[in-house]
């Protein structure tokens, strides 16, 4: 029982779980903040271009003993109704969080390369064709690992160009 205990104590203040319950806690405080973003500024407009109608409140009645004016008053009356409005409005939030989601990661993508090199920048090469047997060889050889010809070294190379 001692060992689950400390077993236990290990997973949960480990650094993952600590940041998992953070991001957990941040997210669904986040998704207050969409929901009232898209309730209280985005919906008003758009319900003014529909011609002031409440989109979160559109329904089809799917009973046909009941006629409920609202959804307040469908779900009141225990009425089969398909409340597309509602799908509509969460639909946007989860659009919005998605976008601001991919906005954060591809930010946080941003700044984790910007400490590492370009990987399009050129870079030295490190091998060079053999000039005898024209096989690849690293850059350094002095001789050919294939048909053990001596090759000139950059060194040599200027200086015999020099004496010239």
């Amino acid at each position: 029982m001692v060992k689950i205990l400390k077993e236990f104590k290990e997973f949960a203040v480990r650094g993952n779980v600590l940041d998992l319950a953070v991001g957990v806690i941040i997210g669904g405080a986040f998704g207050k903040i969409v929901t009232s973003l898209v309730n209280d500024i985005i919906m008003p407009p758009i319900s003014i271009l529909l011609g002031r109608v409440n989109l979160v409140d559109r329904f089809i009645n799917l009973s046909s003993d009941k006629n409920p004016d609202t959804l307040t008053h469908a779900k009141e009356q225990s009425a089969a109704v398909i409340a597309y409005g509602n799908f509509l409005n969460v639909l946007l939030d989860f659009t919005i969080v998605a976008f601001c989601i991919f906005m954060i990661v591809k930010g946080a993508n941003a700044l984790r390369r910007l400490g590492q090199p370009d990987p399009a920048a050129p870079s030295e090469p490190t091998d060079k064709n053999c000039p005898y047997c024209l096989s690849k060889i690293p850059v350094k050889a002095t001789r050919c690992s294939h048909c053990t010809s001596h090759l000139e070294t950059d060194a040599e190379s200027e200086l015999e160009g020099g004496l010239s």
